[in-house]
């Protein structure tokens, strides 16, 4: 699933940040940076992973989660 917005990108010096806990760019009380990280974390315990990509010059988010195989049985 690709998420997409209208925004030009986030800036190199933040791309290295981006995913840690408590790393945000908003103001003191307007963010608890905790949830990309906290996606990430979820994506990565279900075996597939959230990253972040600039798309013809927007920001991005590509979440990535295996397929399930199910085996139906017919009795």
């Amino acid at each position: 699933m690709i998420v997409q917005d209208s925004g030009k990108g986030i800036i190199q010096d933040d791309l290295t940040k981006i995913f840690n806990p408590f790393y945000t760019t908003k103001e003191i009380g307007k963010g608890t940076g905790l949830g990309l990280s906290i996606s990430r974390g979820i994506a990565r315990d279900h075996g597939g992973d959230l990253n972040y990509k600039l798309i013809e010059g927007h920001t991005a988010f590509i979440l990535s989660l295996p397929l399930k195989q199910t085996e139906i049985k017919i009795s």
